[in-house]
């Protein structure tokens, strides 16, 4: 689908496979690694494609791929991010993911305190460097979005 090409992280087996094409879970984690090989994250013990966060790709956690789950209709609108989606990820390469979750569920009158407070937050366990171009990509996205 040509939006997830800009609503999902790049490591998103959306970017490359069409719906059913893959699993969906509620949160990164070790069990779903980025390979290489194939250009997405996959479940570790199966190899089967994953995408970590629904809110971005639009569809609700599910085995659509490993299980032959049938996808919701496409008027569905998106789930909102989970209180799990919230959590500071340990990985830098989760940081824009976790930046969108927290704008996603901000007050649009507190968007300005939101904002830094996620900064604050998120420098406390990444680089400075880091945080501004995970923030510039998000926002470039997410202020331009309806």
């Amino acid at each position: 689908m040509p939006q997830w090409e800009r609503t999902t992280c790049v490591v998103c087996p959306a970017q490359l496979l069409g719906p059913g094409g893959f699993d969906v879970v509620d949160r990164p984690g070790s069990q779903y690694r980025y390979d290489p090989d194939v250009g997405y994250r996959t479940k570790v013990d199966t190899g089967v494609a994953v995408c970590v966060h629904p809110f971005r790709v639009g569809l609700p956690p599910g085995a659509y791929a490993s299980a032959a789950q049938p996808l919701p209709p496409p008027d569905q609108p998106a789930p909102p991010p989970s209180t799990e989606q919230l959590r500071l990820p340990e990985d830098v390469a989760d940081l824009e993911g976790w930046l969108i979750a927290v704008l996603r569920v901000a007050d649009p009158q507190r968007m300005h305190s939101a904002l830094a407070a996620a900064e604050r937050t998120a420098s406390e366990r990444f680089s400075t460097a880091d945080v501004v171009a995970a923030m510039r990509r998000v926002l470039a996205y997410e202020l331009a979005s309806p």
